[in-house]
């Protein structure tokens, strides 16, 4: 008898080691109780109660990616593509999870790929090579509502890969190259434009130093001219003011001797030789001198003769 009590004493205590459940942090069980569903644990130590309950689904409360082979899509221009995606969820009802579709990932990667052809379809080419962003929104908000009553929530939705037909790539390539070869003719151009008005400049720059240069020296050489005339000038009137001085002090020397007229007359002929200075055409002699200067005429051809 003390056998058969040890022995249920220990079936027992196994059976309620083994009941004893410990959930994880990020992690949720789904229990059942006699087939139906009871309630969700979460994180901590819990206690099941053996052939009566079980652990129905075991979810992750994780944010988890699913990376979709690439997929044959058409676009609106009769366009054959492979486009993968990549789509970020997370489990956020864990009983809507367990009961609300059977296969929850097989279920969501056909409606991904449903989708995706759907929003291509409305698409030409170009417009699915550069509108990766709206495709992607679209995406996550369709997928998002349609996954909520599975207890899903889907974060981002992007598209991995854009894979066109290998003649689409080929034309693609060689209109790159030809848009990258009008670019940099078009850079040349503004180089070449930019070189000639940089050069012009310069030139019309250096024409005004050039001018201001040579006004600046015609400046200086009207300037210096104008200094040599006035200094000419003051010169000759010196000169003048000294002749005269030298008459005044001769007429009065000679007043102080009391001269004759033929020696004033005399003296009135060499002033205006000092005058004129061999320089002037002309001289114009008074009437009253002209026998005076007649007979020094005569006179100096005596003297010459002999």
């Amino acid at each position: 008898m003390f056998w058969i009590l040890l022995a249920i004493v220990v079936i027992l205590f196994i059976v309620a080691i083994a009941n004893i459940v410990v959930v994880q942090q990020s992690r949720a069980y789904v229990i059942e109780r006699l087939g139906a569903f009871h309630t969700v644990w979460g994180v901590g130590l819990h206690l099941k109660i053996p052939f009566i309950e079980r652990v129905a689904r075991k979810v992750s409360l994780k944010e988890q990616v699913l990376d979709y082979p690439p997929q044959p899509v058409i676009t609106k221009d009769n366009v054959t593509m492979q486009i993968d995606t990549v789509v970020y969820f997370q489990i956020t009802d864990p009983k809507l999870y367990a009961y609300g579709v059977e296969q929850p990932m097989a279920a969501m990667e056909t409606l991904t790929a449903t989708t995706l052809r759907n929003i291509i379809g409305d698409l030409e080419l170009d417009q699915t090579l550069t509108s990766r962003d709206v495709v992607n929104t679209k995406m996550r908000a369709i997928l998002d509502e349609a996954t909520d009553p599975w207890g899903i929530k889907v974060n981002r939705v992007e598209l991995k890969n854009i894979l066109p037909p290998s003649d689409i790539q080929s034309s693609m390539e060689k209109q790159m190259k030809a848009e990258r070869d009008r670019r940099q003719a078009i850079l040349q151009a503004e180089g070449q434009k930019k070189s000639a008005i940089l050069i012009a400049e310069g030139e019309r720059e250096s024409a005004i130093l050039r001018a201001d240069a040579e006004k600046q020296a015609a400046i200086l050489k009207a300037e210096a001219e104008k200094q040599a005339a006035i200094l000419r000038a003051d010169g000759e009137a010196q000169a003048i003011l000294a002749v005269q001085k030298a008459m005044a002090d001769s007429l009065e020397l000679l007043n102080q001797k009391a001269p004759n007229d033929q020696v004033i007359k005399l003296k009135a002929i060499e002033t205006m030789q000092k005058v004129a200075d061999g320089k002037a055409t002309k001289i114009i002699i008074p009437s009253e001198m002209q026998g005076l200067v007649g007979m020094a005429s005569g006179i100096v051809e005596a003297v010459k003769e002999k």
